[in-house]
C-alpha cells in the first residue's frame, strides 16, 4: 500500500467506490441522491457485470429499502414473492410456510437484473461517474485523512490517481481492497463446510412454484427459481470434483434421485448452460473498517449459497454505510462510521448461525454419521411442525430476526 502514487492525472472525490456489484452501486447511488460525490472502479466491463449470473432470492426487508430509495421498480415489476419452500426427506415432504409465519416473503430476481437496474439508475440516470475495465487498482495512504486509489485506464492505459476523503471496499473476496489491509490490522475467520455444491443453470421451466430441497443419503439437491424460462439446480458433490464429471445425463439422473418424491410433480428437464463446482466456506473479516477504509460485501464476508443470505448481507453492509457516510458530511457525525464494522457483524454472524443450523439440516443425511442424519430429522420436524420454533427460524430465515 503506497502512500503517495505516481500518477500524471489526478481527481477529487469525496468517496471512492471499489467494485460495482449490488453492495458498490447501491452506495455509489445513494450517495449521488444525498449530493456527496463519488467514483465507482470495476474491473470489468459493464456487459460483463450485467449478464454475470449470481443469487436471485432477496428478501423482503431489502425490497423494501430499495424501493424507498426508487431503485425496486424493475424487481417489483418482473419478480414475484415467494412464502414458502419445501424440503423432502425418505419420500415425505416438509413444507415450511414461512411468510405465514414471519408476515414477510422471499422476491425471486436473478442479481444480474438488479445489477443493470443499479447501473442504469446510478450511471444513465443520476449522472454518476463509473469507469469500467480499470486495471492494477491500488490503494494508497487509507490511514491518513486523504487517501487515494490509482488505477490504469482501460481506454488509455495511463495510470490515474482518485484523491478521496473515504474508500468502500466493495470488491470481492478476490479483490485488492482487503489485501491493502496490513495483515496485524484484520483478520480472516473461516470455516470449510468440508462439501461442495455444483451450482446448475438449466433451460427449462420451473419444477416447483417454490425453493425445493432434496435431503438424500447421496447428498443434497436442490432447485430454485430462476425465471419461467431458466431454473437454478444444486448438487452436492466432493470437494474438488470437476464439472466434466457430470454429464447432462448424470446430472438429470441424480436431480431425479434426490428431488423426485411420488406424491410430487417431476422434474421438468432442459439443456445445462452452466455447471460450476463450489467449495462450500464461510468467513468473515474483522473488523470491517481500517482507517479510511470500509468493506462492504464479500470483501467483508461470505455466506455459503445454503440459506440465500449473501446478496441481502452485502445490501445490508450497502445501507448501513451509506447512513454513516452521510450522517458524516450532512452533520459531521462520525459516530456511526466508527459504529460501522460492530453494526454490520452484529447481522453478519446472525446470518451465518442460520447458515450454519440449516447447513446441518440439508447435509446430516448424506454425512454417513447416523447421529447427524437423526439430528437433522429432528430440527427438520420441529422445524416445520413448531408453530414456535418455526416463527423463529422463519424470521431469521427471511432475515426479520437478524440484527440481535
Amino acid at each position: 500500500m503506497g502512500r503517495y502514487p505516481d500518477a500524471g492525472r489526478a481527481v477529487d472525490t469525496s468517496v471512492a467506490i471499489v467494485g460495482a456489484g449490488v453492495a458498490g452501486l447501491t452506495i455509489g447511488r445513494l450517495l449521488r441522491t444525498a449530493g456527496v460525490d463519488c467514483v465507482v472502479l470495476e474491473a470489468e466491463s459493464r456487459e460483463f457485470i450485467e449478464q454475470r449470473p449470481r443469487a436471485g432470492f432477496i428478501e423482503e426487508w431489502v425490497v423494501r429499502a430499495l424501493e424507498r430509495h426508487g431503485l425496486a421498480d424493475g424487481l417489483l415489476a418482473h419478480s414475484k414473492p415467494q412464502s414458502e419452500c419445501e424440503f423432502r426427506l425418505d419420500g415425505v415432504r416438509h413444507v415450511f410456510r414461512y411468510a405465514e409465519l414471519s408476515g414477510q416473503h422471499h422476491y425471486v430476481y436473478p442479481q444480474q437484473l438488479l445489477v443493470t437496474d443499479l447501473v442504469r439508475a446510478y450511471a444513465d440516470d443520476a449522472g454518476g461517474c463509473i469507469r469500467f475495465g480499470v486495471t492494477d487498482v491500488a490503494l494508497h495512504g487509507l490511514d491518513t485523512e486523504r487517501p487515494a486509489v490509482s488505477y490504469t485506464a482501460a481506454e488509455t492505459g495511463e495510470r490515474h490517481v482518485i484523491r478521496c476523503d473515504f474508500v468502500a471496499g466493495c470488491d470481492g473476496a478476490r479483490g485488492v481492497s482487503r489485501q491493502a489491509v496490513p495483515e496485524d490490522a484484520m483478520q480472516v475467520i473461516r470455516h470449510d463446510l468440508g462439501i461442495a455444491w455444483m451450482a446448475i443453470l438449466a433451460q427449462a421451466p420451473p419444477s416447483s412454484a417454490h425453493a425445493v430441497f432434496g435431503l438424500h443419503r447421496n447428498g443434497l439437491g436442490a432447485f430454485m427459481h430462476r425465471s419461467p424460462e431458466i431454473s437454478r439446480y444444486y448438487l452436492e458433490v466432493p470437494p474438488g470434483d470437476s464439472p466434466d464429471n457430470w454429464p447432462h445425463e448424470r446430472v438429470w439422473r441424480e436431480l431425479r434421485e434426490r428431488l423426485e418424491v411420488p406424491d410430487a410433480r417431476p422434474l421438468v428437464e432442459g439443456e445445462l448452460l452452466e455447471k460450476r463446482v463450489l467449495d462450500m466456506h464461510n468467513y468473515v473479516v474483522e473488523p470491517l473498517s481500517y482507517g479510511r477504509l470500509h468493506l462492504a460485501g464479500d470483501s467483508a464476508h461470505l455466506l455459503a449459497p445454503i440459506g440465500a443470505k449473501g446478496m441481502n448481507s452485502a445490501l445490508h453492509d450497502a445501507f448501513l454505510l451509506t447512513d454513516a457516510l452521510r450522517a458524516h458530511y450532512e452533520h459531521g457525525d462520525d459516530s456511526r462510521l466508527a459504529g460501522y464494522s460492530e453494526d454490520a457483524l452484529r447481522r453478519i454472524w446472525q446470518y451465518q448461525e442460520f447458515n450454519q443450523w440449516l447447513s446441518e439440516v440439508m447435509h446430516g443425511p448424506s454425512s454417513d454419521d447416523p447421529f447427524r442424519a437423526r439430528v437433522a430429522a429432528a430440527r427438520l420436524r420441529r422445524m416445520v411442525g413448531s408453530e414456535i420454533s418455526g416463527t423463529s427460524l422463519a424470521g431469521l430465515y427471511i432475515g426479520a430476526d437478524a440484527d440481535h
